[in-house]
């Protein structure tokens, strides 16, 4: 059995992990070569991927609510709910891709003014924004069939996808963003148009690959989406709690980018410098949270309280020590790492130091990542995390950051620094709620 739960664990985990940082590999491939065209351009991209951080965090809440639902569904060998759930996911993440595409499309300017006051950083933004947000419905449509097919323990399928789609993006943002090959010279806007390009290809090769995979399943789907009038407050009851909690969470995470903005433009440089790097150490452990949601949730189908709970904390040892090795790493390689970029020497200096606060907070995030983002959410109760990111983002993090910045005048590395100790702050309510069992519950 123990054999069993490691290999399930392995079989999701490390095809999600490797999804996760060859999706990251993408914004690390955007930095490293927009980073040679100066620290406006820098900033720029970071403040317009910003921006599309709050779609991409609504996407995920779509995405949670889908895997919640389906890996109970599967427990239950539902065929019909396990239908009604992924076809009504997709629904709503298609909405909230075309909503983003028209708001990127027609205000990227108002947006990008409550983020910066630097004229050359917000122009990169707007231009970089207007085309990288033409790949949004195809990463809602790629996003959802990819829950499926980790649910039904194909989690290799989308990886596929995705490491076509990163080798293309690389080639790709060499080709239009230095006008190689014949190409124009594109800089930023090249950046965004190899992104939507290589999503737009992940897309394709998902859904090929699942349906290649379907075929060979007993399990049927039907083409379902209204639920009944009991289903419809249950599946409104998870996903309604998660959109607010990713929506605000996300909306402080863009608080907090204007507070780097506003300190200037060297500040906001350092920030997205550490960005790629901070995407690429959460996401080689992300494969964790992704397993713990479905795992944990099938237990909980199955009737299978004690299993769950022996299961999650195996999941939660297995994160910290994760976390501590590459924080250790971290720790000893952000120096070589921040001289890649073409920067000014305070811009790395900056940037340097909140690799090491980013360093020391992880293993906490990391454990947020995995007991909230998957354990807890498995049984559906939403509502929980919900409030306990608000109390952590908006009662502490957001305005320790204004403090720090606005009344207390410290540099960006400490004031990145104490907005994250909301990190501290939400693990232990999360542990609270996990050790009183009230998170365990039966779709």
């Amino acid at each position: 059995m123990e054999k069993n739960f490691y290999g399930s664990v392995m079989k999701i985990a490390i095809p999600v992990a490797a999804q996760s940082l060859l999706q990251a590999s993408f914004s690390v491939v955007d930095q490293l070569m927009i980073g040679q065209l100066g620290s406006s351009s820098i900033a720029g991209v970071g403040l317009g991927g910003k921006f599309a951080a709050l779609y991409s965090v609504l996407l995920g809440g779509a995405a949670t609510a889908a895997g919640i639902l389906i890996s109970q569904y599967m427990g239950q060998k539902n065929d019909r709910e396990t239908s009604r759930s992924f076809f009504a996911n997709m629904g709503i993440a298609g909405f909230l891709g075309i909503l983003f595409l028209l708001l990127c499309l027609l205000f990227p300017g108002p947006i990008m003014r409550i983020y910066t006051r630097d004229e050359a950083a917000r122009q990169f933004a707007v231009k970089y924004l207007q085309i990288y947000a033409w790949g949004f419905v195809p990463m809602a449509v790629s996003g959802m069939t990819a829950v499926l097919l980790r649910c039904m323990e194909a989690a290799r399928l989308p990886l596929y996808a995705a490491i076509v789609s990163a080798v293309l993006n690389t080639g790709l943002n060499y080709l239009l963003i230095f006008g190689r090959g014949g190409l124009p010279k594109m800089g930023v806007q090249g950046a965004a148009l190899a992104t939507v390009l290589s999503q737009t290809a992940a897309c394709v090769l998902t859904i090929a690959f699942f349906w290649r995979h379907y075929k060979r399943q007993e399990m049927r789907l039907a083409f379902l989406w209204k639920p009944d009038k009991e289903k419809l407050w249950q599946y409104l009851g998870i996903l309604g709690p998660l959109l607010i909690c990713e929506f605000l969470w996300c909306l402080g995470e863009n608080v907090y980018t204007a507070i780097y903005g506003n300190m200037g433009t060297e500040a906001c440089a350092a920030v997205t410098l550490t960005v790629p790097v901070q995407t690429l150490l959460i996401g080689a452990l992300s494969g964790l949270s992704q397993a713990a949601g479905i795992l944990i949730g099938k237990d909980l189908g199955a009737g299978e309280y004690d299993r769950a709970t022996r299961e999650s904390r195996k999941l939660m040892r297995m994160g910290l020590l994760g976390s501590l090795l590459l924080s250790a790493v971290l720790i000893g390689t952000g120096g070589f790492y921040v001289k890649i970029f073409r920067v000014e020497p305070q811009v790395r200096r900056l940037a340097r130091q909140i690799l090491v606060a980013f360093a020391v907070i992880a293993p906490v995030k990391v454990q947020n990542m995995i007991l909230g983002g998957g354990i807890v959410r498995s049984g559906g109760k939403t509502k929980y995390i919900m409030w306990i990111d608000l109390i952590g983002t908006w009662m502490f993090g957001v305005p320790l950051g204004l403090l720090g910045a606005f009344v207390w005048k410290l540099s960006v590395p400490w004031v990145y620094f104490i907005l994250s100790l909301e990190e501290c702050v939400r693990f232990a309510l999360t542990v609270v709620v996990f050790e009183k069992g009230i998170w365990k519950n039966l779709l």
